[in-house]
């Protein structure tokens, strides 16, 4: 894992596909509400709704107004995208099956596997987030996906495919279990979740973090043990297939897909 001298006194923050990154105060800085009595959830969608919103749709675009750090965190969330797709693609059986996406941000997995034949049902918390995903699917001319803003406890239906990239780390530890066992009842056949990996190494560059605060306010990061959701998963019924793990400077997610257990 590649590593800077700077790296470990930068401010943690999260994206709003909430993977765990270390960007420097001139994108997010760490949250100082950790002792706010304001709820996660309405933490999440009041700041994607407002300067999260503008910070990450740029990040998450083909725009040349972004500085390393942010263009690093583009490249390891662009890398989780792909491999998901390179699943999907190895698989080759994705054409007219539905596919839930579950925090779908600014449309960046749910449009791509529009584009591949599925019947997309994409929600994310932030109306601007889910609007602009409805845009920018409209633009390429995608018409069998629908965009809708909604936390993901309030997410119905069935569906052979259910994915949330990147959303875990708006969770704390002692709701996570409720989410992936959510998560895994609205899946028929596979869950592709990531989340940000508790370690040592990156509990204690979140701690670093958070002695460096920088003049921003954005959301809390939780970081969650792979053994954990991994027993989740299996709980409902699921079995881990595949892993992998995107790591770059800035950004850190571990990836499963997991299927249900005939």
């Amino acid at each position: 894992m590649k590593t800077s001298v700077s790296f470990a006194i930068l401010a943690l923050s999260t994206s709003s596909i909430g993977a765990f990154t270390v960007p420097s105060s001139s994108t997010i800085s760490t949250s100082t509400s950790l002792y706010s009595t304001v709820d996660d959830k309405t933490e999440v969608r009041e700041y994607f709704n407002s300067e999260g919103f503008n910070r990450w749709n740029k990040i998450y675009s083909d725009s040349d107004d972004v500085n390393s750090v942010q263009m690093d965190i583009r490249t390891g969330h662009d890398q989780t995208i792909q491999k998901i797709l390179n699943w999907i693609k190895d698989d080759g059986d994705i054409g007219g099956k539905t596919v839930c996406d579950c925090g779908c941000g600014v449309g960046s997995l749910a449009i791509p596997l529009a584009s591949m034949g599925a019947k997309i049902s994409a929600s994310d918390i932030s109306d601007a987030m889910s609007t602009e995903a409805d845009r920018r699917a409209k633009e390429m001319g995608i018409k069998d996906a629908e965009f809708y803003t909604s936390d993901l406890e309030s997410v119905t239906g069935n569906y052979n495919t259910v994915t949330c990239v990147d959303v875990a780390i708006h969770y704390p530890s002692e709701k996570m279990g409720e989410m992936v066992q959510h998560l895994c009842s609205l899946a028929d056949d596979r869950l592709i979740i990531s989340f940000a990996p508790k370690t040592w190494y990156y509990v204690f560059l979140k701690k670093i973090g958070e002695l460096f605060p920088g003049p921003s306010k954005t959301t809390r990061a939780y970081l969650h043990e792979e053994s954990f959701v991994v027993d989740e998963l299996k709980k409902a019924g699921f079995e881990v297939a595949r892993n992998d793990m995107t790591a770059t400077n800035f950004y850190f997610s571990r990836l499963l897909e997991a299927k249900r257990i005939k």
